[in-house]
């Protein structure tokens, strides 16, 4: 048994989705960010980086999602959600995902997160401004050439689609148009039908 400690919409929803897609079993336990929860002693001793997600599993805590995402299609190599097989294409994906992580999702952050790299009210404000345009850099360059399609790394779908699928839903709150990018708002759209999609969304609502 696995458990995720998640918070609804944040990144470890790419976490929640894929342990469904690997039909993993597995438990949720939600933190309330906004209230900090993520700062409490409690779970501090599970991640001492106060984040989410974190994945506890038997052998201990896996956190970034990354390194999640990549243990979880290990976990299930039937469900063939990494190109396990392959070093090269591995290594695409993994590119893929580290991009997300170490670029997208921080250029995201520098809007509701911004008190990490600044204190002064003028540089919050400089880098909530910034956010479109850093977002828009990097989802041009995910429309002309990252995506391969349908999928990311082509016909074969993988975690790394879960993970763009998130980092997509957060347009919006980010000032950009998802319709700029047609070849992404597709794949948006294709992955808000599939079940395990439907499903995480249903959980996080209740939860």
């Amino acid at each position: 048994m696995h458990t995720l400690f998640f918070s609804p919409g944040a990144c470890s929803q790419a976490s929640h989705i894929a342990l469904i897609e690997a039909g993993l079993p597995f438990e949720l336990k939600r933190l309330k960010l906004k209230e900090g929860e993520q700062r409490g002693d409690d779970f501090l001793k599970v991640n001492p980086k106060g984040r989410v997600p974190a994945l506890v599993t038997e052998r201990g805590t896996l956190t970034e999602t990354p390194a999640i995402l990549g243990y979880i299609a290990q976990m299930a190599p039937d469900k063939q959600l990494a190109p396990l097989d392959d070093p090269f294409d591995l290594a695409r994906m993994q590119a893929f995902n580290s991009f997300i992580c170490s670029t997208v999702h921080v250029n995201h952050a520098h809007g509701p997160r911004g008190s990490r790299w600044a204190d002064e009210p003028t540089s919050l404000e400089d880098m909530k401004r910034k956010v479109p345009q850093t977002m828009r850099d990097s989802f041009r360059l995910i429309e002309d050439g990252m995506l391969v399609g349908p999928f990311v790394m082509g016909e074969a779908y993988t975690v790394a689609d879960i993970y763009l699928y998130v980092m997509s839903s957060w347009l919006k709150s980010d000032g950009v148009d998802i319709a700029e990018f047609p070849r992404v708002e597709d794949h948006f759209r294709r992955m808000s039908e599939r079940p395990a999609v439907k499903a995480a969304l249903a959980a996080e609502a209740v939860a």
